[in-house]
């Protein structure tokens, strides 16, 4: 997998570049996966997070890698332990995101070529993060130090190592977020909970890619 960098984010394989959008479905069910997968990637979003604490997690991974292809890169969130690590990847997962900053589930994400994303809110846990060689931030709940927070660790953290806000934040917050310094964003609740239709998630899906493109492009 080739390296994050703020600018975009490439698949090494299919070279296809990535919206700075990571959409978060907490609580999808295999049975919906692959629909909901293909929805977000037709209106623009291509990289997908399913939280393992998602009822039966590892085959809705499955199914929307089977389902999309390298049309978009199939992740897994609320990683915990390294043997989940290893489990992601073998239902084809392709990169791992934590609620904390953990350096064995970063070093097993890292030794089985994944891309890792844990999450931080203090300098301490970025710089951990980062040496212990995670692929971007997630700082999470990103609401709790706001914009002002993220400008501040913005400040000493490495110009390329991409920082992502997640927890609270929505479409009309990305142009501050991104003054402040983040390249992208986490979609939770906003774009995906348990009950809505694939309609519903294409509907959200377009909202947020419009509001990205409104502040970073196309």
């Amino acid at each position: 997998m080739a390296p994050y960098v703020a600018e975009q984010i490439t698949d090494a394989r299919s070279g296809k570049k990535h919206r700075r959008l990571i959409a978060i479905l907490r609580g999808v069910q295999p049975h919906e996966a692959a629909d909901m997968a293909r929805a977000l990637v037709d209106a623009g979003i291509s990289m997908i997070e399913v939280p393992l604490n998602s009822p039966e997690p590892l085959k809705s991974i499955r199914a929307m890698k089977e389902a999309v292809g390298d049309a978009a890169m199939i992740g897994a969130g609320t990683v915990l332990t390294p043997d989940d690590v290893a489990n992601v990847k073998k239902a084809l997962g392709e990169f791992i995101v934590s609620p904390n900053c953990d350096i064995e589930v970063i070093a097993k994400t890292k030794e089985l070529g994944m891309g890792s994303w844990p999450g931080v809110l203090t300098p301490s846990e970025c710089f951990a993060a980062i040496k212990a060689g995670a692929d971007g931030l997630k700082i999470f709940p990103a609401s709790i130090i706001g914009a002002d927070g993220i400008k501040a660790m913005r400040a000493v953290l490495p110009a390329q190592m991409p920082v992502y806000a997640v927890g609270g934040v929505g479409p009309d917050d990305f142009a501050t977020y991104s003054k402040a310094g983040c390249d992208g964003f986490g979609l939770g609740s906003g774009i995906y909970k348990p009950g809505m239709s694939v309609a519903d998630v294409s509907k959200a899906a377009v909202a947020y890619v419009a509001a990205h493109d409104a502040v970073f492009g196309a």
